[in-house]
């Protein structure tokens, strides 16, 4: 009432009057509501929201300094002398604009949606307005930081995507990011986990990167707290670091759920016009205005919060990357045996994008209950208790779907450690994929890959099941609500009648709810997954880590210790709880010496050198280091070291320089002697290759430089393709897909919106149906409307479960190509392609295939045909509705195609630039040891850092662009909601109330289904890509037939070369030229020289690694070019010189296809000499190998190979350096069983020491490429060519 007395003494009229505002054909406002409420809102709305708006600004990061221009231009209204408002507003609010616009400045805002909405309402007030001139320090390329007003209509994304448009983007266009949250949510991970002494040590690497030094070192004696996962503890820090920026992101989804409640209301006050024929037709207009402006609040709110979602989401992926790629350089050795490099793979790629994608979900499982309580209000406004009876459907579905989450969940974990070992296997066998070709292996983990490829697939099968049930239950909630409201409010008083205003105002309350309730099995599977990735993540983040103290590592002039190494009464293990490796280690080393480990294999020589670095765990004892250590089988070194350290059995049995050693004649003097007569005798050839080096450098040494320059140029980068995909990869999808799934795939959606259709009419129907009629029968209309709900349901059950089996057929095939492309691939392909580019392939881009195609295909689909079901309703109800809708839906295309050339490209470059993150993580993890030793965990940790947020680059302004064409996408389906309701109110007169209510409601959806046809379109075309990656390597170079030869061959083993020549690559020099020899079957041969003579090239010319660039090889007669290559492989055997195990058993390491019995296996590892070790492991020939044999020794995994090639026994055996990484003794033991097992075999032996071959029947010597000498060892020596330069260097004669 003041204001009432306020206006009544400036002499104005009242505040209100109803007969001039609205009980009239010329509406307006009273001066006094003019001159009072219309000028001070917008100071109410600045007072108001400034508080909250400037502690949002207090909690956001620093982001540069802007710079204002120096004017007078503060963006405050100027008032002109002659304005006639009365009383003006006080200045006050202009002094709060100048703070707010200052503190934004400071904190580097680039736009601000307060003052936007302040000036935006002082302009309705026709005041003047002046915004400031304002621009950015660091970046003009730079994308706003929010969609409103400037980042969704105008020019950061609106540039890009022109600029897209124009060319193919590349890397140089994309925006710089900000500063990234790895660093916070270390922090607050180490305020987490040691407040419940989880962790072991401090995450701290070098003092060089500060942003790198995560977690504090926990207190002692702290025990971890019972009953809490590790996940809480993430989850806690999540929250702790992108808590306030969500929950900003959260107030712009609830003021969008209060104008998407008003629309229902305004709907009710247009059909109550068109029912009422005196209503002024400028209520009509009125109401029309209201719902295409409410209709464009709710887009730009909507998409402000999806904004903020995706960048929390973005942000959190890119922390979480940073977490446990730092976690990999401190793993203890107990849990990288218990990991893998596939399970890591996995947490990157598709652990972290499953709490990305939870993000964008988290809050419809709080929002949707609102949503329900809110809309059951207002139907019990319109329909009284009978509302109700809706909450029953709700109460049933709810339970259900939450036993189908907690199932899928379960499914979830299973299908994870499916994929765990699927991508493990993947990874050793891109390490070992030499090994697999020359054994010709490939078939069998072929077999491997398809059994897990196959529990992966088949667990994926039962969760899409379940969750079809799901999406179909909740996308029937709408029409089961309506049915129930419905049946209860006509049955329980004859007097109950439906109007148009009651039904098409009840389905718009209840459309309301189709999207959260559509929504939630979505979020519910999110959920369910972000759990699991939760749990996953968090346990691997608290994996035990090497101890800081286990080594106290001096400063090199510091001087405080006379000793470099000091070791007293040290106990080392592998694991915590496992027996001790080294026992009772006490050494003392001067600074400056050059100390040699020695001993058989399996005594602990690099046990030792783990100690040393700190990789073991420390039972008891000290240690403290800095020096050289040498282990070595090379004993020409021994006699130039300052110490010898003999082990045996995990301890050192004697220790002294080597004078000492020799002249107490204990075991180590009784080594020397065994095995080298006078010392010289047993001198490897090391030495002289060592020697000839020097001599040779410059024609050694420069082609070895060259190689090196060479394989970097040849290592070559992902790249990506340009343009949009092409209609092909579409065709390869479907193709795979098959016609029957498709054909039922469009039938069923085409028959599921038929029969929503049919049900949306019959409303229409019984809505216009005359209310004389009281005491009709309603359960014709009733059983018709429950019948074609209920077919809907059940055909949307079918298409989404066929959408789902196809997207599995599809998948199984794509994989099941691309990995028999990979193996098929020659090895040279594996040398030039970084194991992350494939390990990319076989992760991200196969989950996108197997997840992401299907789920965006059933909301195209789905969306799509309601779309097309909204035109037919509308050009049935108002046919003038076709003159808006074809512009409109040329404008949506061309803005569509406009959009899809940018996003494609950005998916694109989004994909090329993930693989260098997995490349580095593999190459960190494998070499973490390597990393550690030399304390360069800060610089890896930093290139790290740079290539995820390359990666984030393109990524982020793909979702900013989807946002910009949503928001102008969904402005065009408001505009079809204003036509619609436009023609519906100047139709008044000839439209029933039934087809206005039909056709707005319908239009009212347009913009819901627009946006989700943008989501689910963009989704299906940018992961289309995937394809397109998956099916790049069918194009590259593949390997000849692999069986085309009788099972019989070779019967003898001889081996002729005819002019052979090979080269490594094109534009190399030759590796072998013009190379004829013929080697008699059960010849012995060996093959030495110098480094780089071509002494490898023979075996890769011999199992055709390398193809031949001239000239032939014959076995048998028989040339080698014109037979399989598993042919070739299988009927010859090589001991590599590096020998390489695959994570699985003993007996899986030996016969990966289980064609050998148990009594030949026993009896390949007694001749291997290893029946002893194996007979002594508690699960014997299932003992489980770690991932590269790294539970078993060197010399352990070499004699493994030697068990291969006894297992096999062909008729020709190559040996490439196979003693190079044992002692003396076993090499003794492999000669003598080669010797007597393979008598009656072709053996080529690439010699390592030459006195293990001066009894061969030949030798040849390689210089350059060609056979510089061939003869028999004693003639070698007789003419003193190359051979005997060699042997004389050795100590051989």
């Amino acid at each position: 009432f003041w204001m009432e007395d306020l206006c009544s003494v400036s002499g104005l009229d009242p505040l209100w009057d109803w007969n001039l505002t609205w009980y009239t054909s010329q509406p307006d406002l009273t001066q006094c509501f003019q001159h009072t409420v219309l000028v001070w809102s917008p100071c109410v709305y600045l007072w108001i929201c400034s508080p909250f708006y400037l502690l949002y600004l207090w909690l956001r990061p620093d982001r540069g300094v802007l710079l204002q221009e120096p004017t007078n231009q503060m963006g405050l209204p100027m008032y002109s002398e002659t304005e006639t408002f009365s009383p003006h507003p006080p200045l006050l609010h202009q002094v709060l604009a100048v703070i707010i616009l200052h503190v934004e400045r400071m904190k580097g805002c680039r736009s601000s949606f307060l003052l936007f909405q302040f000036w935006i309402l002082l302009v309705l007030l026709k005041q003047q307005i002046k915004s400031p001139e304002i621009k950015f320090v660091t970046s003009q390329n730079t994308p706003t930081s929010s969609l409103i007003p400037g980042g969704v209509v105008f020019c950061p994304p609106h540039s890009l995507v022109v600029r897209g448009y124009r060319h193919p983007l590349q890397a140089a266009d994309l925006w710089p990011l900000e500063e990234p949250d790895n660093v916070e949510l270390t922090q607050n991970w180490t305020q987490s986990t040691t407040s419940s002494g989880s962790l072991s040590r401090a995450w701290d690497f070098d003092a060089v990167t500060e942003k790198t030094q995560l977690l504090k070192k926990k207190k002692k004696g702290q025990k971890g707290q019972k009953g809490r996962g590790y996940g809480i503890f993430l989850l806690h820090t999540v929250a702790c670091s992108f808590g306030p920026y969500f929950l900003c992101g959260t107030l712009w989804l609830l003021l969008h759920e209060v104008f998407m409640f008003a629309v229902p209301q305004v709907l009710s006050l247009l059909l109550a016009f068109i029912s009422d024929e005196d209503a002024a037709m400028w209520k009509g207009f009125l109401f029309c205005s209201l719902l295409f402006l409410l209709s464009c609040l709710q887009s730009l709110l909507h998409h402000q919060y999806m904004f903020h979602c995706f960048s929390v989401g973005m942000r959190l992926k890119t922390a979480l990357i940073g977490l446990v790629y730092r976690k990999c350089l401190l793993l203890s050795s107990a849990a990288r045996r218990r990991g893998d490099v596939g399970e890591i793979i996995n947490l990157v790629s598709a652990d972290t994008q499953k709490l990305m994608d939870f993000v964008v979900y988290f809050n419809s499982l709080w929002v949707t209950p609102i949503e329900i309580t809110l809309c059951f209000y207002f139907l019990w406004q319109l329909l009284g208790p009978s509302a109700l009876a809706g909450i029953v459907p709700v109460v049933l579905i709810v339970p259900l779907n939450g036993l189908i989450a907690k199932m899928r969940s379960k499914l979830q974990v299973r299908e994870m450690k499916f994929t765990d070992g699927r991508l493990k296997l993947m990874n050793e066998i891109l390490s070992g994929v030499k090994i697999l070709k020359f054994y010709a292996w490939e078939d069998a983990f072929l077999r491997r890959i398809g059994v897990l490829r196959d529990g992966e697939l088949e667990t994926l099968k039962m969760s899409q099941v379940l969750h079809s049930v799901s999406l179909a239950s909740f996308n029937s909630s709408s029409f089961l609500i309506a049915l129930s409201v419905f049946a209860v409010y006509v049955t329980i008083d004859d007097r109950n009648l439906l109007d148009a205003q009651k039904i098409f105002v009840s389905v718009a309350l209840i459309n309301i709810l189709k999207t959260p309730l559509s929504q939630l099995p979505f979020a519910m599977s999110a959920t369910m997954q972000a759990v699991v990735s939760l749990r996953r993540l968090g346990n691997f983040l608290s994996q035990d880590e090497l101890k800081g103290d286990s080594v106290e590592r001096l400063p090199r002039s510091s001087g405080t210790s006379p000793h470099a190494v000091r070791i007293e009464d040290g106990w080392f293990s592998w694991t915590c709880d496992g027996p001790p490796c080294l026992q009772g280690i006490s050494v003392k080393v001067k600074p400056g010496s050059l100390v040699a480990v020695v001993g058989h294999v399996g005594s602990g020589k690099s046990s030792l050198l783990s100690a040393m670095l700190g990789e073991m765990e420390r039972r008891s004892g000290s240690i403290s280091i800095k020096t050289r250590v040498l282990v070595t089988h090379g004993l020409s070194f021994l006699s130039k070291t300052d110490l010898i350290l003999v082990m045996l059995e995990g301890h050192i049995s004697e220790m002294g320089s080597y004078k000492d050693l020799m002249d107490r004649k204990g075991n180590f003097a009784k080594f020397i002697h065994a095995f080298n007569g006078k010392r010289r005798r047993g001198s490897s050839a090391s030495r002289g290759s060592s020697a000839s080096r020097d001599k040779s450098k410059t024609c050694v040494g420069s082609r070895k430089s060259l190689t090196v320059c060479v394989l970097l140029m040849l290592s070559e980068a992902d790249k990506a393709h340009t343009g949009r995909v092409k209609l092909q990869m579409y065709r390869e999808y479907f193709r795979t897909v098959g016609p029957t799934i498709i054909a039922a795939i469009v039938f069923l959606c085409a028959f599921q919106q038929a029969a929503s259709l049919a049900y949306s009419y019959w409303l229409s129907l019984w809505a216009d149906e005359p209310a004389l009629n009281a005491t009709r029968s309603h359960q014709l209309r009733l059983g018709v409307f429950a019948a074609l709900g209920l077919t809907q349901g059940a055909a949307m059950f079918g298409t989404t479960l066929a959408i789902a089996l196809g997207g599995i057929v599809a998948s199984r095939h794509l994989h099941a190509d691309l990995l028999l492309s990979v193996l098929r691939s020659p090895v040279s392909f594996f040398e030039a392609t970084p194991s992350g580019n494939l390990l990319n392939r076989f992760s991200k881009e196969v989950d996108a295939i197997d997840c992401m195609i299907p789920d965006g295909l059933k909301m195209m689909l789905g969306y799509l045909f309601k779309l097309l079901e909204v035109c037919v309703v509308l050009l049935l109800a108002t046919p003038l509705t076709g003159l808006v809708l074809l512009p409109l839906a040329c404008i949506y295309i061309f803005i569509q195609s406009f959009y899809v050339a940018s996003s494609c490209q950005l998916r694109r470059l989004e994909a090329v630039s993930r693989s260098p993150v997995y490349s580095h993580l593999n190459e960190t993890v494998q070499g973490a040891a390597v990393v550690r030793a030399f304390g360069e965990q800060g610089r890896f940790v930093l290139e790290a850092d740079r290539r995820v947020d390359r990666n984030q680059e393109a990524y982020f302004p793909r979702f900013v662009a989807t946002r910009w064409l949503a928001v102008n996408l969904e402005f065009l389906g408001n505009l079809l909601v204003l036509a619609a309701a436009v023609l519906s109110v100047r139709g008044r007169d000839h439209l029933s109330p039934g087809i206005v209510g039909l056709a707005v409601t319908h239009s009212l959806q347009v913009t819901g289904i627009l946006s989700w046809i943008v989501r689910s379109w963009t989704d299906v075309e940018n992961n289309i890509v995937s394809v397109e990656r998956v099916k790049e390597y069918d194009s590259t170079d593949k390997e000849v037939c692999w069986n085309k030869l009788p099972a019989d061959w070779p019967a003898t083993g001889n081996l002729q070369f005819e002019g052979y020549g090979l080269r490594y690559r094109k534009d190399l020099d030759w590796a072998l030229n013009n190379i004829c020899v013929n080697i008699q079957d059960r010849e012995k041969v060996g093959i030495v020289g110098r480094t780089g003579a071509g002494k490898s090239s023979l075996a890769l010319g011999i199992f055709r690694i390398l193809e031949a660039a001239k000239g032939r090889i014959f076995i048998d007669g028989i040339n080698i070019a014109e037979i399989g290559l598993h042919d070739l492989r299988s009927r010859i055997t090589i001991i590599p010189q590096d020998p390489v195990l695959f994570s699985g058993s003993l007996r899986m390491n030996l016969d990966p296809f289980d064609v050998c019995s148990d009594e030949d296996l026993w009896k390949a590892l007694e001749l291997a000499h290893l029946s002893s070790f194996v007979s002594a492991l508690p699960q014997k020939l299932n003992h489980q190998c770690c991932e590269g044999g790294e539970n078993l020794s060197l010399g352990q995994r070499q004699l493994l190979c030697l068990a291969r090639a006894l297992l096999r026994k062909t008729r020709i055996l190559v040996l490439d350096e196979a003693t190079a990484a044992v002692d003396l003794k076993t090499d003794q033991l492999i000669q003598s069983t080669i010797r007597t097992q393979f008598d009656d075999c072709t053996v080529l032996t690439i010699a390592h020491r030459l006195n293990t071959i001066m009894d061969y029947n030949r030798v040849i010597v390689m210089d350059r490429g060609y056979i510089a000498e061939i003869d028999s060892p004693s003639e070698l020596i007789r003419l003193q060519g190359f051979f005997y330069q060699m042997c004389a260097e050795a100590g051989l004669v």
